[in-house]
């Protein structure tokens, strides 16, 4: 089973960027499908970006439309989330996930592995 650990949260202003890094364990990495999801305090957690394991497909929630965008390096087992024009209400705590997959994943698929998350705040 995979294992992933995400990095590159922090603080930062509205307006600004974060690249938010998900390493992952394991020589399969390139048959797994990726996505990354968030919780906010006091909220469910929700999808935020899907990548397929080839790299070929990928969509986004509407709420990061054309700000983020998922992308992955399959030689260094690492998917990637760039976060551009933050806003206040993207503050949450990011977790990457995987699943065995060589489909297109629906966002309310179940995935295999998740990560620790890393926390993600922009100030106003």
């Amino acid at each position: 089973q995979v294992q992933l650990l995400e990095s590159g949260g922090g603080l930062v202003q509205a307006g600004g960027s974060l690249r938010l890094s998900c390493a992952a364990s394991g020589r399969t990495f390139s048959s797994y499908a990726m996505g990354w999801f968030r919780q906010a305090p006091g909220k469910e957690r929700e999808f935020v970006a899907f990548i397929s394991w080839s790299g070929d497909s990928t969509y986004y929630a509407d709420s990061v439309k054309g700000r983020f965008t998922i992308s992955r390096d399959n030689a260094n087992n690492t998917v990637y989330l760039q976060m551009n024009s933050l806003k206040p209400e993207d503050t949450a705590v990011y977790y990457c996930a995987a699943r065995y997959s060589r489909v297109r994943l629906g966002p309310n698929a179940e995935y295999d592995a998740w990560g620790q998350g890393t926390q993600v705040t922009v100030s106003s």
